[in-house]
Formats: C-alpha cells, sequence, structure tokens
C-alpha cells in the first residue's frame, strides 16, 4: 500500500513538472500581442502553413517578415518543422531561417535580427 502511494504521488510529481514545459502557444494570443506591439500582420501563406492544426500567421517587425505556424501540440510542430526541411529548395540555408519554440515554427524570409526574433517570440502566449 504504501509503495502505491509512493508511486502515485512521483507519478504525479512528474506529471506536474512536465505540464510548465509542456506550456502550448495559442494563435489568437499571440495575434493579440503582436497588434498591440504595432508588428505588421498580414500576407500569403505557404502550404506548410495553410494545413497547420492551430493555424498561422505572417508577421513583418522589420523589412524582414516570418511566418509562425502554430501546431496544437510539440509533435505537430515537430511534423511542421519537418516538412519545412522536406519542402526546402536546395539552395534555402534552412537552419538559418527556421526556428522551433515548444509548439511554434517560425520561418524567416531571410537570417532575422536578435530584435526581430524578440518581437516575435516575446509575444508567443499560451
Amino acid at each position: 500500500m504504501r509503495l502505491a502511494l509512493v508511486l502515485v504521488l512521483a507519478a504525479s510529481i512528474l506529471v506536474a513538472c512536465g505540464s510548465e514545459s509542456g506550456k502550448l502557444y495559442t494563435l489568437d494570443k499571440t495575434r493579440s500581442c503582436l497588434e498591440q506591439k504595432n508588428v505588421r500582420l498580414g500576407g500569403t501563406l505557404d502550404f506548410v502553413a495553410t494545413t497547420a492544426t492551430g493555424g498561422a500567421l505572417k508577421a513583418h517587425p522589420s523589412s524582414n517578415f516570418v511566418t509562425v505556424v502554430f501546431g496544437q501540440t510539440v509533435a505537430d510542430a515537430d511534423n511542421i518543422n519537418d516538412a519545412y526541411h522536406r519542402f526546402r529548395a536546395e539552395n534555402v540555408g534552412i537552419e538559418d531561417v527556421l526556428r522551433q519554440q515548444q509548439n511554434v515554427v517560425m520561418l524567416w524570409h531571410e537570417h532575422p535580427s536578435d530584435a526581430d526574433i524578440a518581437a516575435i517570440t516575446g509575444c508567443l502566449k499560451s
């Protein structure tokens, strides 16, 4: 009985610890934050972004722009990341312009500045 109680307690602690690292970002709250920061939004989404389970948006924090793609889960975002790798042009250094944070994949038009990255990741909201 005591061992069962310890195992249940340990499992509860692991689930609680895992839930913080499993924070998922949402399109609506992120869009709202970007609008409040006067980041210009809009533009045509690519095929991968149009199939995203959590939606997508295009943001223009500066002259550079980024497609921000949301999965409903981290596994969905992993699949989105894989799709961008699979469908990239041979002459594109995808690692330079593709970033993933939890359930969000960001595909930049060109190498992003630190300020551009901060503008977008600072608005990722759950």
